[in-house]
C-alpha cells in the first residue's frame, strides 16, 4: 500500500506545472502547437488540407446561421478542473469580436461550442475523443462538436454537468446533426465524406 502511494505521489510531483507549461509554449516556433491536458505536454499535429477543407466548410455553414458567431480556429482555451488545463480547439465557436484583447489563452466563459476534428496519428483516441470533451464540460461549454474521419462519424456532446457531458448524440456521415441551444445550427454531413482517407 504504502509504495502505491509513493509511486502516485512521484507521479503527481513530476507533472509539469500550468506556469511551466505557458513559458515553454511561448517560446515555442510557430510551427509547433503545444497543449497541456491532464497535466502532460503534448504536440498537436499540423492539420493536413482535408481537417482545413473541414474547418471552412463548418465556418461557413455556422456564420450563415449564426451571422452574430464567429468560429475561431486554433484558439487557445484555459481548460479541465481549476482551469489547470490548456487546448488548442481546432473551433471555437463564440460571438463575432469575444476575443479581442485576449491573450494566447482565454478563458471559456462566452464560448458556445468547441469543435475537435480528429487527425490521423496514434493520440486521437484519447485526446480528441476523451481528454478535450472532458477538460470543455469541466469549464461548461455548452456544445463539443467532434468530427470524427476515422469512424465517418459526428459527435455532439451536450449539457456539460461536473467535468463530463451528460448528452452525447452521434449520426453517420450524410445524416443531418442538430447543434442544440445555445448554439442552434443545424448541419448535413454529406460534405464530410469528401475529406476522409
Amino acid at each position: 500500500m504504502e509504495v502505491v502511494a509513493e509511486r502516485n505521489s512521484r507521479a503527481q510531483a513530476a507533472q509539469m506545472l500550468v506556469e511551466e507549461f505557458e513559458t515553454i509554449a511561448s517560446a515555442s516556433p510557430e510551427t509547433v502547437t503545444l497543449e497541456f491536458l491532464s497535466g502532460r505536454l503534448g504536440v498537436k499535429k499540423a492539420p493536413d488540407g482535408d481537417h482545413a477543407e473541414i474547418m471552412r466548410w463548418l465556418l461557413t455553414r455556422c456564420v450563415r446561421q449564426r451571422p452574430d458567431l464567429w468560429l475561431y480556429a486554433e484558439r487557445g482555451l484555459i481548460v479541465e478542473a481549476y482551469r489547470k488545463g490548456r487546448a488548442r480547439a481546432d473551433g471555437v465557436l463564440a460571438p463575432d469580436g469575444h476575443f479581442a484583447a485576449h491573450g494566447e489563452w482565454s478563458e471559456a466563459e462566452g464560448v458556445l461550442m468547441t469543435v475537435e476534428v480528429t487527425s490521423y496519428d496514434e493520440d486521437t483516441d484519447s485526446r480528441d475523443r476523451r481528454e478535450k470533451p472532458a477538460a470543455y464540460a469541466a469549464v461548461g461549454i455548452p456544445v463539443c462538436l467532434l468530427v470524427d474521419r476515422d469512424e465517418c462519424t459526428v459527435t455532439v456532446h451536450s449539457g456539460p454537468d461536473r467535468g463530463r457531458y451528460r448528452d452525447t448524440h452521434t449520426v453517420a456521415f450524410g445524416e443531418e446533426v442538430a447543434l442544440p441551444g445555445p448554439v442552434g445550427i443545424t448541419l448535413g454531413t454529406e460534405e464530410f465524406k469528401r475529406y476522409v482517407r
